[in-house]
């Protein structure tokens, strides 16, 4: 039911975009029949939009993977470099968040660890909403921040690095086997800043996967059931993204071409000294707006790197 209604969306989008040029080249025509500059100034700036909007289209019709449509788990890492590196985690975390506020997504904390002294070592995210994977899983890889360091009473400058995983949420049509021989299971207390919701017993759960050395752990859930099964849940999607990396490595590889989009990858740096600059390293696109781009601005540099995957124009000589 919902590859129907994804593709009879996508349908009725075309069919309302050529009926909307059809109207406005008539009254275009129209207008210079009748001598009647208003009618065709009118229905060119209504072609202007219909330009923009069909560019909208566009992004909608690059997420038609097999996965795309799917929630997802958003994982965020930080690097070497202590609190300055978990600081860098947490400022990802919050810029993820704001751009899932944006796009009216939901988001549910999985699980988390905190910095020795500020910021985040992990978090995992389940993002709930139309395409939340196809739209991040572009996102994935190492990003990098250059920065006068708040925590260098020298103040000199610093560059950090965190990691951004994506996997989609696969549901029960996706087989993925997952042998117990295969698993080590660990409960262990909650922690978190405290209240009502943080649980006082052993619930939380890691599970790693030895032949591949994935962990999953999940303590958000009210009893170790429930985070047994989510983590089992994560794991599968973190075992089946990774399938999907490979196949996509090795076609890349007979296609002669190169790919970006492999867990460990820098993607993307973020200059705050000793000049305001994101660029995104596979597509070249920039801004100064840095503050935005924190803020959750990255619909811009999402586009150009569905692009350009699509269009296999990816370029990371940089």
């Amino acid at each position: 039911m919902r590859e129907r209604t994804h593709l009879s969306d996508a349908i009725d989008g075309v069919r309302e975009l050529e009926a909307e040029l059809e109207n406005h080249k008539g009254m275009i025509e129209l207008g210079t029949a009748e001598n009647e500059p208003s009618i065709v100034a009118e229905a060119e700036a209504a072609l202007a939009k219909l330009a923009a909007d069909s560019k909208k289209k566009e992004i909608d019709i690059l997420l038609g993977g097999e996965m795309d449509g799917n929630d997802c788990f958003l994982e965020v890492n930080s690097g070497a470099g202590g609190t300055e590196a978990q600081d860098w985690a947490e400022m990802l975390q919050r810029m993820y968040l704001r751009w899932c506020e944006r796009k009216g997504y939901k988001v549910e904390l999985q699980s988390q660890t905190d910095g020795e002294g500020a910021g985040i070592k992990s978090c995992s995210l389940l993002v709930k909403g139309k395409n939340a994977f196809g739209w991040l899983k572009t996102e994935n890889g190492v990003h990098r921040l250059v920065r006068i360091s708040p925590f260098d009473s020298n103040a000199k400058r610093h560059t950090s690095f965190a990691s951004i995983n994506i996997s989609p949420v696969i549901d029960d049509t996706v087989e993925v086997e997952v042998l117990d021989k295969d698993l080590k299971v660990d409960t262990y207390r909650s922690s978190g800043a405290g209240g009502q919701h943080v649980n006082t017993t052993d619930s939380a759960i890691r599970i790693t996967h030895i032949p591949t050395g994935i962990v999953v752990t999940c303590q958000n859930g009210r009893s170790q059931h429930q985070n047994r099964d989510w983590a089992m849940k994560m794991l599968k999607s973190k075992l089946f993204e990774m399938e999907r990396l490979k196949k996509e490595a090795e076609k890349a590889a007979v296609q002669g071409a190169k790919t970006d989009n492999s867990w460990g990858h820098q993607i993307r740096s973020y200059v705050l000294h000793p000049y305001q600059m994101v660029k995104d390293l596979r597509t070249g696109l920039k801004t100064a707006d840095t503050q935005g781009v924190l803020d959750g601005k990255l619909d811009e540099f999402i586009h150009a790197a569905l692009t350009g995957a699509v269009m296999g124009d990816i370029d990371d000589e940089d």
